[in-house]
């Protein structure tokens, strides 16, 4: 069980507290590239319960500034993005992406009063449709190479939504296998695409059939190998990998395509304690993605009335007929409704104490442990899990997602070895 003290270590991730100094180690997405066009106006955002304003200045680079103006503390989000920076609207006091203030039209001719002074900047990378922020001190770590950053725009989709909840309650839904079986069943069959050696037999058929999965799991560079394995037939067995990636996010089955051809990532940001941002990046390796067709999905996300989101205010739109009919929960076909009721419906912030983990939970609690090692090793000034220094270190090409029969001959925790060499970049 995980204890009071443990959950607090957890949950909190603001400035100063030992999960936040955690979270502060490594590179997040703080937005998506298409909300920040060339142009665009200064986007309010807040990050780890800090009010931020995330700008793209006239030479296209993304900055990150501390919201609130050096000199009186006006909000910079208002400001004007001219001559190299963001012009705070008060007194006309410029910033540039690194936080130097460039001029202060006020003060006298010849002071060098700006030279003295700096906005809070946090460094920021654009990869993969998405701005990055390092929020921490010092130098910033090495980016890692992740397939799913580095395929060509075509072999992406990028999505953004927010959650009300505390950030570890939607990501621990990413990584527990068993929860398919039960919260995204459909009732008849919703996926056409036949898992790779099975006789014409999809994922979710195989989540409906075994309940119980066997769980394993691998600690690697970058978190947690998960495996999920379940009965097909005599001699095969369904194998499904995915990934815990350090410290918040989960890579999945999930893709336009065929099977295995691409995956998903869902990467889970503290907005503050009690909401968090997911960002979903879906890639193809080997075929463009449909990008009208999965537009078209976001569709699923609201209700009978097609305006209103389903949310927790209006029970997400729960139908009991379509329970009966449709799928297990009757909240529609989007799978990110139901997660979001699943973490939702926890509460803002989830006292863990409450609960009575059982074995079908052994991945959570390992996610949980290797948290609570990284806040222990940043405690003990030393680097956490996945905090990449070394720039020959950053291939991350053995994290691999898989749907797949394979032999029961066959060691399940090898299948995945196979795909590495397949992880090439789409351009």
């Amino acid at each position: 069980m995980t204890t009071a003290d443990e959950n607090e270590l957890l949950v909190h991730t603001g400035p100063g507290t030992p999960g936040g100094n955690l979270m502060r180690r490594y590179w997040h997405p703080v937005a998506l590239s298409e909300e920040l066009p060339p142009g665009g106006a200064p986007l309010p955002i807040r990050v780890l319960s800090e009010d931020l304003v995330l700008f793209r200045d006239e030479a296209g680079r993304p900055g990150l500034l501390h919201r609130a103006c050096p000199h009186r503390c006006a909000d910079l989000s208002y400001g004007r993005l001219e001559d190299g920076g963001l012009r705070c609207l008060y007194h006309g006091w410029l910033f540039d992406v690194a936080g130097n203030c460039l001029e202060q039209p006020g003060e006298p001719a010849g002071s060098t009063y700006k030279d003295e002074v700096r906005a809070v900047a946090y460094p920021c990378h654009e990869v993969g449709g998405l701005i990055f922020a390092y929020m921490g001190g010092g130098a910033a770590p090495e980016m890692p190479e992740y397939e799913f950053l580095n395929v060509g725009e075509a072999h992406r989709y990028v999505h953004r939504s927010d959650l009300e909840c505390n950030y570890l309650q939607s990501l621990e839904g990413n990584i527990d296998p068993v929860h398919l079986s039960y919260l995204h069943r459909p009732h008849k069959r919703a996926d056409a695409r036949a898992v790779p050696g099975s006789d014409d037999k999809s994922a979710d058929m195989y989540y409906a059939e075994d309940r119980a999965p066997r769980l394993d799991l691998e600690h690697t560079e970058y978190g947690i190998r998960i495996f999920s394995v379940r009965n097909s037939g005599p001699e095969n067995q369904y194998v499904r990998v995915t990934n815990f990636i350090m410290p918040n996010s989960a890579a999945i089955v999930g893709q336009e395509g065929r099977v295995n051809e691409g995956y998903a990532v869902h990467w889970h940001v503290p907005i503050d304690d009690t909401h968090n941002m997911r960002f979903d990046l879906v890639i193809n390796r080997v075929n463009p993605i449909d990008k009208v067709k999965y537009r078209s999905r976001e569709a699923n996300l609201y209700g009978p009335d097609g305006k209103e989101e389903r949310r927790a205010r209006n029970r997400y739109f729960q139908d009991r007929e379509a329970m009966k009919t449709e799928n297990f929960t009757g909240m529609g076909r989007s799978f990110n409704v139901h997660d979001a009721f699943a973490s939702e419906s926890q509460g803002p912030v989830h006292d863990r104490t409450r609960e009575h983990l059982a074995t079908s939970d052994r991945i959570i609690v390992q996610a949980r442990r290797q948290l609570i090692e990284g806040i222990e090793a940043v405690q003990d000034g030393r680097e956490p899990l996945g905090v990449i220094r070394d720039p020959d270190k950053r291939d991350r090409s053995e994290l691999v997602v898989m749907s797949q029969v394979v032999p029961r001959t066959l060691d399940y925790k090898d299948a995945w070895k196979s795909m590495v060499p397949r992880q090439s970049a789409a351009e």
